[in-house]
């Protein structure tokens, strides 16, 4: 008989370029510590957004644009993510690329219009009446089914609710009974049913279980005070985007035809400027009202300079209108031609007028120290263990190529190292693994010198 150790159902995280920053790494009074977040170095460029920060937190920085301007890998993608990262998961952040707007089936300045009202959310509160609680018991009743046949059919659902204060049974509809089971409620949950839409929220595992032995992580909130029954504000969380689509797609019937009419639309529909004005006019009375408030987030566009003259001058329109988000641009390129145009050269490729609006904030190159920081920063993220001589070797690898290419050659150093038997990475694992690939500048000078030997 063979007994196996399970380490862990939770799914491992696919580790990504950025993943270990964890916000911009600023002391109270706003200055950068050298190394914090997952942020090294570039402390001007991390003061700069800690003050951006500052001003989106008081609302001061709607319809204003950032640039992040500076040479390829000096860490502009990671300062975006670290001010989305300050400014907490409530905050919606879009990121984009400037080439994403050359799609085939839908128009650019639709794709910008798309992203922009992603990074807008909305917060809208509302006082429902609802039933709270502790799942207790859950019985579905079955009887006959009425079209005949043997199958039975739920004809309604006795659900127990505990709070601190009482206890409630409930007889509830068949439909409700569906919701629950797509919420996947147990016994144990907390719950809450609207009492007149019959929507279900599944809140969390109720805290008296959190004892109890889990294999997944399970988030435990505390048993609900006061009755089964009450008023209870609820607070959700959308984007403008959502109302878009929810709004722009054609409500069918159960029947046939409008089934086979949903699937033969296109999967794009374009959203019309009708359509999005009514949308905000909605939305402006329930600000209004005080029923909702607007959450300006962040959308962010790397490498900006493709994005081209027709793109850039409705960027001027959506930054102008009364609901705009804050927008980051980042760019590595310095004077060059402005796309869509013969011969207008500019600097990063942005029309002079844009670049007006635009608080630039530049990034510079690191040093040898700071290279070395970031690859011990990104190993320990690996989960990979380097000797101080490999450390250097690759900190020294780094001021003559660049960044980027020193932190791809990490994992495979790590192979490497493997392969001859050992755990750490070595010297001659790193100087081994820099012979078998190139970096960008090595390849070029390759190419310069047999340039005579490749088809032009």
């Amino acid at each position: 008989m063979k007994i196996e150790e399970v380490k862990s159902t939770a799914k491992t995280q696919r580790i990504s370029a950025h993943t270990h920053i964890k916000g911009l790494g600023l002391d109270e009074n706003g200055t950068a510590i050298q190394m914090a977040a997952g942020l090294v170095g570039q402390e001007l460029a991390r003061e700069a957004a800690g003050v951006v920060v500052d001003m989106i937190k008081s609302k001061k920085m709607a319809g204003r644009a950032v640039l992040l301007a500076g040479p390829p890998g000096t860490g502009k993608t990671a300062i975006a993510l670290a001010i989305a990262q300050e400014l907490g998961n409530k905050v919606p952040f879009c990121p984009m690329v400037g080439s994403e707007v050359y799609s085939s089936e839908i128009k650019k300045t639709e794709v910008l219009m798309e992203n922009f009202r992603r990074a807008i959310g909305l917060r809208i509160k509302e006082t429902k009446e609802v039933y709270e609680g502790e799942v207790t018991e859950l019985t579905p009743i079955e009887t006959e089914n009425p079209m005949g046949g043997y199958g039975k059919t739920v004809s309604h659902v006795v659900i127990g609710l505990k709070t601190a204060k009482g206890t409630k049974q409930l007889k509830l509809d068949p439909s409700i009974y569906e919701s629950l089971q797509k919420e996947k409620v147990e016994t144990g949950d907390v719950i809450y049913i609207e009492a007149n839409s019959g929507a279900v929220k599944r809140q969390g595992r109720s805290d008296n279980f959190a004892t109890e032995f889990d294999l997944e992580a399970e988030e435990y909130v505390p048993l609900p005070k006061g009755d089964v029954h009450k008023k209870k504000e609820v607070i959700q969380d959308v984007t403008l985007h959502d109302l878009d689509v929810a709004n722009a797609k054609p409500q069918g019937g159960q029947d046939i035809m409008s089934m086979m009419g949903q699937l033969m639309k296109p999967k794009k529909t374009e959203i019309t400027d009708k359509l999005r004005k009514e949308i905000n006019k909605v939305v402006n009375k329930y600000i209004d009202q005080g029923i909702a408030e607007l959450v300006p987030g962040v959308l962010f566009i790397d490498e900006v300079h493709m994005l081209d003259i027709e793109t850039f001058t409705y960027l001027h329109r959506a930054l102008e209108s009364a609901i705009a988000p804050i927008v980051i641009f980042a760019t590595n390129r310095g004077r060059c031609v402005i796309r869509g145009t013969e011969d207008i050269s500019s600097p990063h490729g942005i029309p002079l007028d844009l670049l007006d609006r635009l608080l630039i904030i530049r990034t510079l190159p690191y040093s040898r120290v700071e290279i070395e920081q970031i690859v011990k920063l990104r190993a320990t993220t690996e989960g990979l263990q380097v000797e101080d001589e490999a450390l250097s070797t690759l900190g020294e690898l780094g001021t003559k190529t660049t960044l980027r290419y020193v932190v791809q050659l990490l994992t495979p150093a790590a192979l490497t190292a493997k392969v001859n038997g050992r755990t750490t990475i070595k010297k001659e694992d790193v100087e081994e693994v820099g012979t078998l690939f190139l970096d960008a500048k090595s390849s070029a000078k390759i190419l310069t010198q047999n340039k005579d030997k490749f088809m032009k």
